[in-house]
């Protein structure tokens, strides 16, 4: 059963439900009221008739007859019997309803039960114990309450009508309000049975709300955005690996030129051994893309503490082995004393392919051969910028900067794929951090990283 069909179903029997029994309780206390009522009155007429007869005792028989008659019609169908202290008939009104069960209630009354009430079929019979100036009375009273059941039939007509004509509304609106509450769930539904996982990213378009079916919209997208970044991460896996490997290979094979052109054997030595070092990286590098593939399904295990400027060193020594020109300047921001801020948690294989990226990138678009590295650290975060003179990202284009294969403006006759910056972001993301991009003026670039201290 859909939901809508549940709302309307549920709520429809809810409501119809509780006003059929609040309905119900009002029949039920109004003919309670009704035979309360009416039973008052059939002990007022019992009080009234032995008044009269006590102040009548000298008055004709005939006469008491006549006004009997007089006053028989102020209750329909009525029976009235009146007894002495000696439970003897003293006076008899003169219809002839009769009342079966008199004898009955005529002995169950005293000064300790002065009450009694009974039904006789729809006929109302009452039984009192008097205790009358004059002496001792009893009553018994049969009569049909026309008036009343008038009254109960007409109120349970409208109930019904009433009842009917709010359950046909209560209907209607709930058929109104199911349709209304489910609309964004038909909606949402509509689209994902139509969200095509082949193309690229497209989020599903919801209305600015705060209920619990935009909620789950803004989760299913949140989840596609990862998944999309996932299979395209992997989808482009071979483009990301020649992108890394690319530089270690150049270097490799800058060593070996110089190896070959050297005559001397201590040079030669030491260049091997630089060679065994940068081979080593290289393996470094291939590792790294293993350990992506690791932290992104769970596992941090190869996470350790290490000093976030010692490797910015290591690195900038490396690169200055291809790129013999470039200068890196690494400064610390003022007033960092504390070298524990500059330690970070972090697996240190993937954290050294994103900063040799970034790196490359300062050396690739920089157009004076220089770039600055500055460090800066808090109680929480850790902050570095990179910043390098060159030819900078558009506002435009900023938007589409950690997207795969986009290439600015400025990179028209620069080598690359558009995979570093896109590398970059998932490296740094995996660990808690955040990386952007921003420019001053016209010609500094500056990318900002920040990681988390533990």
């Amino acid at each position: 059963m859909s939901i809508r069909k549940k709302i309307l179903l549920y709520f429809s029997i809810a409501v119809v439900l509780l006003t059929g029994i609040a309905f119900f309780f009002v029949y039920i206390l109004f003919s309670q009221y009704r035979e309360e009522e009416f039973q008052q009155r059939q002990k007022d007429k019992i009080t009234t008739t032995l008044n009269f007869l006590t102040q009548a005792r000298e008055m004709d028989e005939d006469l008491i007859q006549t006004m009997d008659k007089v006053t028989i019609h102020h209750l329909y169908d009525e029976k009235l019997l009146i007894f002495n202290k000696d439970k003897r008939l003293i006076y008899s009104s003169v219809d002839d309803t009769p009342i079966p069960v008199s004898t009955a209630i005529l002995e169950s009354l005293s000064t300790k039960h002065p009450w009694i009430e009974k039904k006789d079929g729809l006929y109302d019979v009452v039984g009192v114990y008097l205790n009358h100036k004059s002496g001792e009375y009893y009553g018994i009273s049969k009569a049909f309450d026309i008036s009343g059941y008038k009254k109960i039939r007409y109120l349970k007509y409208i109930l019904l009508l009433t009842f009917f004509g709010i359950s046909a509304v209560i209907g209607l609106v709930s058929y109104f309000l199911s349709k209304k509450i489910t609309r964004s769930i038909v909606d949402l539904t509509g689209q994902i049975k139509d969200y095509d996982f082949n193309n690229r990213y497209i989020p599903l378009s919801i209305e600015d709300k705060n209920d619990e079916i935009h909620l789950l919209a803004r989760r299913f997208n949140e989840l596609m955005k990862k998944l999309n970044d996932a299979f395209s991460f992997q989808k482009h896996a071979i483009h990301h690996i020649s992108h890394e490997l690319k530089t270690p290979i150049a270097i490799l094979v800058s060593n070996f030129e110089r190896i070959e052109k050297e005559t001397e054997k201590e040079t030669i030595v030491q260049l091997v051994k630089h060679q065994k070092e940068s081979t080593r990286n290289l393996s470094e590098i291939i590792n790294s893309l293993l350990e992506i593939a690791k932290v992104e399904s769970g596992d941090n295990s190869s996470q350790t503490k290490f000093r976030i400027d010692e490797m910015l060193f290591d690195l900038a020594e490396e690169l200055n082995t291809l790129y013999k020109d470039f200068l890196f300047s690494i400064e610390y921001a003022p007033g960092t004393e504390d070298d524990s801020l500059l330690t970070i948690t972090a697996n240190p294989r993937l954290l050294q392919a994103a900063l040799m990226n970034l790196m490359i990138n300062c050396i690739r678009y920089s157009n004076n051969s220089r770039a600055k590295i500055i460090i800066t650290p808090s109680s929480q975060n850790l902050k570095i910028e990179f910043l390098s003179q060159g030819a900078t990202i558009t506002e435009s284009e900023k938007e589409y900067l950690f997207q795969h294969f986009f290439r600015g403006e400025n990179s028209k006759d620069k080598p690359g794929f558009g995979l570093g910056l896109v590398l970059i972001d998932r490296i740094i993301k995996l660990h808690g951090g955040s990386v952007s991009y921003h420019n001053e003026g016209s010609d500094v670039n500056i990318f900002t990283i920040v990681l988390p201290l533990n």
